[in-house]
């Protein structure tokens, strides 16, 4: 990203664009300048600490960072207003949901074998036994956690 401040206004962009106005002008064909050329006419990077999770953090308003001559954006961790057991039951539900989809996807067998005795694949009912399994895991493990971080972090498996 990069970033310029026109008279106390600072203009945020994904990349360079193809034209630009900084205090010092207004700036043509901008992709073809040079990095030099860029920090002259006023444009700088933005930069944003690689420990940003948009799971946990916000980002703060860009400021111009003198001694470094970039524009930042400092991480804000986020506060959640829900209480930790809020933020637990939402998870896990969530969780149970993707497993609930899943099953649905096997659910006509049995349909089928409560309607007339048609066995259930020996594989199909390993795999559904498995995403119970996997689900009372997964409940076990969120409810463990002790801080709405660790919460809002919680990787599910892939299922």
């Amino acid at each position: 990203m990069k970033a310029v401040n026109n008279n106390g206004k600072i203009k945020v962009y994904a990349s360079v664009p193809d034209s630009f106005q900084s205090p010092t002008g207004v700036h043509m064909n901008a992709p073809k300048m040079t990095e030099e050329e860029l920090k002259n006419a006023g444009m700088f990077d933005v930069l944003i600490s690689d420990d940003y999770d948009e799971r946990i953090h916000t980002l703060g308003e860009i400021y111009f960072d003198s001694p470094n001559t970039v524009f930042r954006k400092d991480l804000v961790v986020k506060e959640w207003v829900e209480t930790l057991e809020e933020l637990k039951t939402r998870r896990i539900n969530h969780f149970k949901s993707q497993v609930n989809s899943k099953l649905a996807e096997t659910d006509w067998y049995v349909v089928r074998k409560a309607d007339n005795g048609d066995a259930i694949p020996s594989d199909v009912q390993t795999a559904r036994t498995n995403l119970r399994t996997q689900s009372a895991t997964v409940e076990t493990e969120i409810n463990a956690l002790t801080e709405k971080k660790e919460v809002v972090l919680y990787d599910f498996p892939n299922i």
